[in-house]
């Protein structure tokens, strides 16, 4: 069946794509092997001038790039140029910051001298998700690309024309054949791409059973594998949070993407003292929301990206319902021919329910009130994931206090959680291993090789 790209706003196919053929892909494997011999020896200058040739592109073709998201994911135009400033600045970041990143570290020895050395270690295979097509691909490709190795993408099948949209600004950059390389597969054939002996490690964005398979297929074959599997982020507003402050920053954070973001809050957990106060300015601000074309600047709801994803969703909600929750506002679809969900919260969700423990990848918020800082802390940590967190308050000492109690990979204070090149990127539990972004995303897929010089006097 060929790869098809639908526009969500209305439903409607506006291309097809076949797959590659197991020759080809054969092939492509091969061309980036053979374009990794080469480029890991290639200067970090010379890398380094590709990057920021590569973001050069980005920038000049911003509007168009941005365009064609709206239509294949329906992610609003302005945000999609957002995304695009985001992917530019990761792409010159490493160009930047790469060589100091790999360049060698001595070790404190008692005899001689000893490094450990970055090295390359071959093509890497990133199969990516469809959400922030642009960033969710530079801030894999371009570290590694810096640190010497050459990448091959599985993006997802809804997005085809981004995929190669992005291999086109690598050519028009100078790109050597092979280095980086767009692959049209659905999700089923992953696994021959995993198998070839010439593909050095994998990384997936993505959820956690495709995790969990993509994780399993490489540790068979004994391959490195970086996996970040979305999260249930909690969103803590203690009593003496900024309200208001914290109000906008919830809409942001929940409705960002139309709520299609691993990062988004997704539970609200608020102390009862300004439970009422919050949880009415932020369904007013919900509330006001005006759906409409992603492409149109007066929109400010956007469909979700597919209209399997509605109905995901929808099921979702149904099921949490029927377990016991009660639904605040929305829970339904929209009156429209695209793929629209209100914005919906739900409160009293109980603990053996489905809807407690899942995530809602969609304009749904979870809302809880709690009695204190301890109740706060065990229900954001009652959660298979464990990917951000954001606390708000006023007293900097709480802060870092309930802070050092939360279990995930991120916490911010008073912000949401967000994406910056220099902050790395990761959680823990369900929500997967390893960290992108940062002087560790780098590192991830090298060789950490320790040099040892001995003198010819030192001891056994």
């Amino acid at each position: 069946m060929p790869i098809q790209s639908v526009n969500p706003y209305n439903n409607q196919v506006l291309k097809t794509f076949e797959e590659f053929s197991d020759e080809k892909v054969d092939q492509l494997i091969g061309q980036a092997f053979e374009a990794y011999q080469t480029w890991r020896k290639t200067s970090y200058a010379k890398r380094s001038e590709l990057l920021r040739r590569v973001a050069q592109e980005m920038r000049s073709k911003r509007d168009d790039l941005a365009r064609l998201v709206s239509l294949e994911m329906g992610k609003r135009f302005g945000e999609g140029k957002g995304e695009l400033a985001l992917s530019a600045k990761i792409v010159e970041y490493y160009a930047e910051n790469g060589e100091k990143f790999l360049a060698p570290q001595k070790l404190q020895v008692k005899y001689g001298e000893a490094e450990v050395r970055y090295e390359p270690i071959g093509p890497l295979l990133g199969v990516m998700p469809w959400n922030f097509p642009y960033y969710q691909v530079v801030r894999f490709a371009a570290p590694n690309i810096m640190a010497g190795n050459s990448v091959l993408i599985k993006h997802a099948s809804n997005v085809p024309q981004v995929s190669i949209a992005i291999e086109e600004l690598f050519k028009a950059a100078g790109s050597p054949p092979g280095l980086y390389t767009n692959l049209l597969l659905k999700s089923s054939r992953v696994e021959r791409v995993i198998d070839d002996d010439r593909i050095a490690g994998v990384s997936i964005t993505g959820s956690v059973e495709a995790g969990r398979h993509v994780a399993k297929r490489a540790g068979e074959k004994l391959k490195k594998v970086v996996l970040e599997l979305g999260g249930s982020d909690p969103f803590i507003i203690l009593d003496d949070a900024d309200i208001p402050k914290a109000v906008d920053y919830a809409v942001f954070s929940r409705m960002l993407n139309s709520g299609q973001q691993c990062t988004a809050a997704k539970r609200f957990i608020v102390e009862e003292s300004v439970s009422d106060k919050f949880l009415s300015a932020f369904s007013e601000k919900l509330k006001a929301l005006v759906p409409g074309d992603p492409l149109d600047e007066k929109t400010t709801l956007a469909p979700v990206s597919s209209e399997e994803q509605a109905q995901k969703l929808l099921s979702q909600i149904d099921l949490a319902v029927r377990s016991g929750a009660k639904v605040l506002m929305g829970g339904k679809r929209l009156q429209s021919a695209g793929a629209f969900v209100e914005p919906t919260i739900l409160t009293n969700i109980e603990k053996n329910s489905t809807a407690y423990k899942e995530e809602f990848f969609g304009p749904v918020a979870l809302y809880f009130q709690v009695k204190n800082d301890e109740e706060a802390i065990h229900l954001a940590n009652d959660s298979p994931f464990g990917l951000g967190a954001a606390i708000f308050t006023q007293s900097p000492d709480r802060a870092k206090r309930i802070a050092n109690e939360i279990e995930s990979g991120m916490v911010f204070v008073n912000h949401p959680v967000l994406s910056s090149p220099e902050l790395p990127f990761g959680g823990v539990k369900n929500s997967g291993f390893g960290r992108e972004l940062s002087s560790l995303g780098i590192t991830e897929f090298t060789n950490k090789k320790l040099v040892r010089l001995a003198s010819v006097n030192d001891p056994l």
